[in-house]
């Protein structure tokens, strides 16, 4: 006599998960939305439509909600963004070019932050927390990327040793404050090349 053997159970098949954007796609989500915010408050001040930034940026209003919860957090934001690019541009450059020329490159990269930040300098100055607390925090970190460019040049012997770092963005800066006319940037950035010049060490006879 044979036993029989129950036959096994059949599971239903469990519905695989959807699967999720890779993380990729939500950084340049994210980035896509900083670029589109900066512009809009270049237009439209710290009241431009966050409704609109999303339109405009491809994405739908609780993604860029779920990034940034509150109108201040993406304000803070795009500021931050535009620090972080510039501090970065110091490693970046240090590594393509020689000393006096990524010194050089990086001081035309800040004259653009310098332009960024006086356009959306409205929106900065609704920031609930105080604008004075971010500029803080981007001094630390414009500060770190022109000592160790100086830093650089000065061992190359590009730059003269009596060289202070922030005296080449102070000039700039003074420029920028002092601009009358929209194509300031560009005699900015004709600065830049006057005062590589005249950090250059002295030729003693």
């Amino acid at each position: 006599m044979s036993t029989k053997h129950p036959k096994p159970a059949v599971h239903a098949k469990r519905p695989k998960p959807a699967r999720r954007k890779p993380r990729a796609d939500a950084q340049r989500n994210r980035e896509r939305v900083l670029e589109v915010s900066k512009q809009a408050f270049t237009r439209y001040g710290a009241s431009a439509s966050l409704d609109d930034i999303a339109k405009e940026a491809g994405v739908g209003a609780g993604t860029l909600y779920r990034h940034f919860p509150t109108r201040d957090a993406l304000i803070e934001a795009v500021y931050r963004t535009e620090v972080e690019k510039l501090a970065a541009a110091e490693g970046k450059f240090a590594e393509s070019l020689p000393p006096l020329e990524a010194l050089r490159a990086w001081m035309k990269l800040f004259v653009d932050y310098v332009e960024a930040k006086h356009i959306i300098a409205p929106a900065l100055n609704t920031y609930a927390g105080g604008a004075s607390k971010l500029y803080e925090t981007s001094k630390t970190q414009i500060s770190g990327a022109i000592n160790a460019l100086v830093k650089r040049a000065i061992q190359s012997g590009d730059i003269r040793k009596d060289l202070e770092p922030f005296d080449l963005l102070r000039a700039l800066i003074g420029v920028a404050s002092v601009a009358s006319s929209p194509d300031w940037p560009q005699s900015a950035k004709r600065l830049v090349d006057i005062l590589i010049a005249g950090s250059r060490p002295t030729t003693q006879n």
